[in-house]
């Protein structure tokens, strides 16, 4: 029987159903206190990583921080102290799998606004997609992993005829080494970059003969800790390099497989537009409409406090909510955001929602250039 490819998230026929102009009644504080995942959250500086679950908010264990599934969806807390301030500070990211489903995505986000409300409207909210995370989200981990499939998953057994073996991809780019789950085939395999075949009790670590040194430094750190993960437990570890390896390895026999699943990890877009846009959302005709303000050189004297602004630097977009603006357009932002990019050609960009008084380096950055 021929295996059904994976659905890949449509971006430009989703909605957020489960939230959006009701937000202003159906989101209260009284409401978010008694979600219990929150009770814990907030409370001491650090990262905090909850999975979508059916609609339920999971903890996600700390020994997994940095590891996401293709097919999961996840909100994440920085909490964080500054001199100048008596209380904590917070950066409240949602993460969305290329391969989430639009519950989960929809779940993640109302579930943010809830956590800021909790919070008491103090933190900054992002939204994040697979492959195109913000700066800030990638300096939470030492290295971002991303595996196929949902949580349920697993992988941390390590019984040879129960585990499914994955093969890991370690590509060095601007952000430094990417690793990414892709599919067990021959045709994946790149002389210019590091792999890691991990069949549970046995691991393969390959060198291509165009790697480079920190490729090899972050595969060789990744096995180390995945046996660290199945301590107690017999797991062998074999170095090859690519010059010295025979196609008849196990190594390659291993691949190919007619029962492996087949799924896109690429993750690349270039928009095609290169210049900044600044639109302005208002309500002053009775209904909300969208105008262009502005491109190129952008100022902050350009930011009206009655409004709602969306800068788009084709890279990434900053949604800046004015302090006289009402609370339902302020609890809507991402709304906002998702609605415009899913009408453009780079709807995965990193999404951040500011209001007046707030700022990040990243939105500083976007101002000035």
């Amino acid at each position: 029987m021929a295996l059904v490819k994976p659905k890949q998230y449509d971006w430009k026929d989703s909605n957020l159903a489960l939230f959006g102009s009701d937000t202003e009644k159906d989101i209260k504080k009284s409401s978010a206190e008694k979600e219990p995942a929150w009770k814990k959250a907030g409370l001491k500086t650090g990262i905090q990583i909850w999975r979508i679950v059916k609609f339920q908010v999971i903890q996600w264990p700390e020994k997994d921080h940095g590891k996401f599934f293709d097919g999961d969806s996840y909100i994440i807390l920085n909490t964080y102290e500054k001199e100048e301030t008596e209380h904590f500070l917070y950066d409240v990211h949602f993460w969305i799998g290329k391969y989430s489903t639009s519950d989960e995505y929809g779940t993640a986000a109302y579930k943010t606004v809830e956590l800021d409300t909790y919070l008491d409207d103090i933190p900054i909210q992002y939204r994040e997609v697979q492959g195109h995370e913000s700066k800030l989200f990638r300096s939470y981990f030492d290295t971002i992993t991303y595996l196929h499939g949902g949580a349920e998953s697993g992988f941390n057994h390590v019984k040879e005829d129960e585990y499914k073996p994955r093969l890991f991809h370690f590509h060095g780019d601007k952000y430094g080494v990417s690793v990414k789950e892709v599919s067990r085939k021959r045709s994946n395999i790149d002389s210019t970059d590091v792999f890691i075949l991990d069949m549970g009790a046995k691991i393969f670590l390959w060198y291509g003969k165009g790697c480079n040194k920190d490729e090899k430094i972050k595969g060789l750190q990744y096995v180390n800790s995945l046996k660290d993960e199945r301590s107690g437990k017999r797991t062998e570890t074999e170095i090859l390099e690519e010059l010295t390896t025979r196609n008849t390895h196990k190594f390659f026999k291993a691949l190919d497989q007619e029962e492996e699943e087949d799924f896109d990890s690429s993750s690349d877009f270039v928009s095609a537009k290169t210049e900044k846009e600044l639109y302005r959302l208002s309500d002053a005709s009775g209904q909300m409409t969208m105008s262009l303000e502005k491109t190129g050189h952008m100022e902050q004297n350009d930011l009206k406090s009655d409004d709602v602004f969306i800068l788009d630097t084709q890279k990434e977009l900053f949604v800046w909510i004015g302090n006289s603006t009402t609370y339902a357009e302020r609890k809507n932002a991402i709304t906002y955001a998702h609605n415009y990019l899913k009408k453009t050609d780079h709807p995965l960009v990193p999404v951040s929602c500011l209001t007046e008084g707030k700022t990040t380096e990243a939105f500083q950055t976007a101002i000035a250039a």
